[in-house]
């Protein structure tokens, strides 16, 4: 048998796969086409202009969704480890997949409204997704901690621990010095007063973007061990 067949498992090996794969291809598509610089430029750069923004926008729909059940499958496993043992805090199981399913959302928001059309909606969904990400993966570390030894190991535990860091510790320089930037412009001059802002700023957001879709990854081994089913019930 393959490890992805195994129980849910293959729920956040793709959602991975997927958005690694859509921020990679629409740096890469910008690239080739010249709309964005290639040193390190914005993630929202990459996504400012036709092709790449329809083509992200679509692979980040699929990337919501398999976010959304990826949150919810691991809320519903966590729900049946506390069943009998009640180690996990019920409303604070409740409040991750909350907060993971907005993170979601503004996913989509970042998708569906470019940087250089509607600036504002698009900063909110990005603010949207970063703080309720890395809210996200606090709080599933101190799921994990609550749920030991019956949950994850401590090795697992200790890299959800280690992935939230980094994702929190490179929000405050991403906000901080993109508050510095002209962020209406995709092509950059070194000599500009704000270009290491930019190159701080734009480091660290791909940082803490690559780490909350890291953080999934180490959902895989738990994954393996349960499966969700569908139950219909009709009336008489």
């Amino acid at each position: 048998m393959f490890w992805f067949t195994q129980g849910l498992c293959f729920l956040p090996a793709f959602l991975v796969i997927w958005s690694s794969t859509t921020f990679i291809m629409s740096y890469l598509i910008a690239l080739f086409r010249h709309d964005v610089d290639i040193i390190l430029p914005y993630i929202s750069d990459t996504i400012a202009t036709p092709p790449e923004s329809c083509i992200f926008g679509l692979m980040t729909f699929i990337s919501a969704c398999a976010g959304i059940a990826t949150i919810y499958a691991r809320y519903k496993y966590v729900e049946k480890l506390s069943e009998e043992t009640r180690v996990v805090n019920a409303h604070l199981n409740k409040a991750a997949l909350v907060i993971g399913m907005l993170s979601c959302l503004g996913m989509c928001i970042v998708a569906t409204f470019q940087e250089t059309i509607v600036t504002y909606a698009h900063d909110a969904g990005a603010l949207l997704f970063f703080v309720c990400g890395i809210t996200y993966t606090i709080l599933q570390c101190f799921i994990s901690y609550q749920a030991y030894p019956y949950g994850s190991s401590m090795n697992v535990i200790r890299a959800r621990v280690i992935i939230a860091t980094i994702a929190t510790l490179g929000f405050f320089p991403t906000a901080i010095c993109a508050s510095y930037v002209n962020q209406t412009k995709l092509h950059r001059d070194p000599s500009d007063k704000d270009y290491p802002y930019q190159i701080a700023s734009a480091v660290c957001e791909w940082t803490v973007a690559f780490s909350f879709i890291c953080f999934f990854l180490t959902y895989i081994d738990d994954f393996k061990l349960f499966t969700l089913r569908v139950e219909t019930e009709c009336e008489d």
